[in-house]
């Protein structure tokens, strides 16, 4: 029995499809219900509400939602997981962490449970693509920052794609994968891939840093607005190489943002 957490998510919902498809059990926990899947309602920042998901499982892959930084204790997560026979948890952590932008809270929490543990490092998601789909659908342009300045952004369905086999596959313990897609891609160059994708064109619209960073504090606690939009705009050398991670694991190359544009056009036209 494998255990998802963050089920609805753009991970959660193609690793679910992935580890049913390869015959696991899985169980789907949200703060929602999961259609098609044994669904469990819990909320990580009471984590004693994962306990019934919980219950005889082998694996577990935890991921925090947005607003966990803020309320949240992962190591009492953490505790509750151990605490019910866990054998093997996969933590969706972020390329942050091994740039020193982002702190190690989380991955400290796992390293030092004494439970085999992989940690996945994703950069930049394609799926962060999604923030403008309301203006490309009603107004048909993108408003974003630092429109020529490039990341290797990664398919979540990578990400979904590597986290099955460290959830089901032995050798996987203690490992720490840096997921990346194919080659950098910047705002603009997302766009044009977007336009292409529906069909229609599509203005990009270069945002201030000032500007970019009043509209995330709407959704973001600050620390993060702050590291994101450094790594948006001032990335290391770390933060723009393709990392080859993904293509090894899954002896397949990366999925480039053009083909998750091509997926997820319904969500813009």
């Amino acid at each position: 029995m494998i255990v998802v957490t963050g089920a609805t998510g753009n991970v959660g919902r193609p690793l679910i499809e992935t580890l049913a498809a390869a015959g696991e059990q899985v169980r789907a926990v949200s703060r929602r219900a999961v259609a098609g899947a044994q669904s469990y309602p819990a909320d990580m920042s009471q984590p004693e509400t994962l306990k019934p998901a919980l219950d005889g499982a082998e694996a577990a892959f935890l991921m925090t939602p947005p607003d966990f930084l803020a309320n949240g204790d992962f190591g009492a997560v953490v505790d509750v997981v151990r605490a019910a026979g866990v054998q093997r948890v996969v933590l969706l952590s972020s390329q942050g962490v091994g740039t020193k932008r982002h702190p190690s809270a989380l991955e400290d929490a796992v390293t030092e449970s004494g439970l085999e543990w992989t940690i996945l490092r994703p950069g930049n998601f394609s799926s962060n693509a999604f923030q403008w789909a309301e203006s490309v659908r009603t107004r048909r342009v993108v408003e974003a920052p630092y429109g020529d300045v490039g990341l290797p952004a990664v398919d979540p369905a990578d990400i979904a794609a590597v986290a099955a086999v460290a959830l089901r596959e032995p050798g996987q313990g203690g490992n720490i994968y840096t997921l990346t897609g194919p080659q950098t891609i910047g705002p603009r160059q997302m766009t044009a891939a977007i336009a292409q994708a529906i069909g229609e064109p599509v203005q990009f619209v270069e945002l201030t840093h000032d500007e970019a960073r009043a509209r995330m504090l709407g959704y973001m606690p600050e620390p993060v607005v702050d590291a994101t939009l450094g790594v948006l705009g001032t990335p290391s050398a770390a933060e723009q190489a393709v990392n080859p991670d993904v293509e090894r694991i899954l002896a397949r190359p990366a999925r480039p943002f053009t083909d998750w544009a091509t997926r997820n056009a319904p969500a813009f036209a």
